[in-house]
């Protein structure tokens, strides 16, 4: 293992360009400002391309572009700026244009946006929720990887622990195994064939290769994220066998509940935890086993309760479900506020139980 001390802005640049990413535009808004910061200076001597854009809607259909020429392209910002993006994510996944959407959110009140979207159309983004930087880092590669699978624009929901600790991490080129060729993409190879390629929802069978048209093109798409929805959910648990109370948590908020379970169960406690690893698509088998000889099901999330409603629906019981957590910012805005501290979450756990 060769450990480097990196911000996680840095880690996660350096892992997308190490996964083949050549390609990235983004507008600055903190926190997500560092990325592209270490994106224009790491990309040009990795042979790629780094724009600033003129803001997020740009920036989103320039890697919307690069991603429908063949590169591994990624783009990104806060949840204000994702949204100004949703447009643009929702044709990619109808027009199945995969690109990464790195969302360095400033605090957890951006789940709904990355698990329900904001665009138009039966589509769904890949989502995942590292812990802490060296999970990013995975993450970062695994999800180009996903991209290309499935052809689909995916998203790491990130926020200022992650893009701003810096901790050490080892950087290597992961082998997720084979991925279909890029056929589809828009290289130039076709241009007077009589066999020109598009990437375009609306136009799916009025070329001159027929294909299924706009309503079979957009069935198959939906089909297809059911097919995912089976094959991509993630989560990791500990504790949950014999638990009586099992806290549910994402993200960086979920480290911090992780300590504090550890310490609970240490005192002889009957209490786990549970990380749903994607926030889609949501371990929803996974969760309704884990909490099934469960007395109470604690959800712990930094906003009014959003995941709430994916742990209502799949918990073994819900009313079992209660909410321990809420709305907690800083002062500025831009980070998390004093909820998102071991004492208090540790409190708000006895309380419940």
């Amino acid at each position: 293992m060769n450990l480097e001390l990196l911000e996680g802005s840095a880690a996660i640049a350096e892992a997308a360009i190490v996964a083949g990413c050549r390609f990235f535009a983004g507008y600055p808004m903190s926190p997500f400002t560092g990325l592209l910061e270490e994106m224009s200076r790491r990309m040009p001597a990795a042979g790629g391309v780094c724009l600033n854009a003129e803001s997020e809607i740009e920036g989103v259909n320039m890697a919307l572009g690069a991603a429908a020429a063949g590169a591994r392209a990624a783009t990104g910002s806060c949840g204000q700026g994702i949204a100004l993006m949703q447009e643009a994510i929702a044709e990619a996944a109808l027009n199945e244009t995969p690109f990464v959407v790195f969302n360095l959110a400033r605090n957890q009140q951006d789940y709904f946006q990355a698990t329900r979207g904001g665009g138009w159309g039966d589509y769904r983004t890949i989502t995942l929720a590292p812990k802490d930087v060296p999970e990013a880092v995975e993450h970062t590669q695994l999800l180009f990887h996903l991209a290309d699978k499935h052809r689909a624009p995916v998203m790491l929901y990130g926020d200022p622990l992650l893009a701003q600790t810096r901790v050490g991490v080892d950087i290597h080129p992961v082998d997720h195994g084979e991925l279909p060729p890029k056929d589809w993409a828009l290289d130039g190879t076709g241009g007077g064939t009589g066999r020109s390629r598009q990437v375009w929802t609306w136009a799916m069978g009025k070329a001159t290769d027929p294909g299924p048209g706009p309503d079979g093109h957009w069935r198959a798409v939906a089909e297809k994220f059911d097919r995912i929805a089976g094959l991509e959910a993630r989560h990791e648990q500990s504790g949950v066998a014999d638990a009586e109370t099992v806290v549910v948590a994402f993200g960086s908020a979920a480290k911090f509940v992780e300590h504090v379970v550890d310490e609970l169960r240490a005192e002889g406690r009957r209490i786990g935890w549970f990380r749903p690893v994607t926030l889609w698509p949501f371990p929803g088998d996974a969760l309704e086993e884990a909490t099934r000889t469960a007395k109470r099901v604690l959800v712990f999330e930094l906003n009014a309760g959003q995941m709430l409603d994916d742990v209502r629906m799949h918990a073994a019981d819900r009313r079992a479900v209660r909410f321990i957590g809420g709305v907690s910012i800083a002062e500025s805005g831009l980070s998390y506020g004093p909820l998102l501290d071991a004492p208090v979450i540790r409190q708000r756990i006895l309380e419940a139980t």
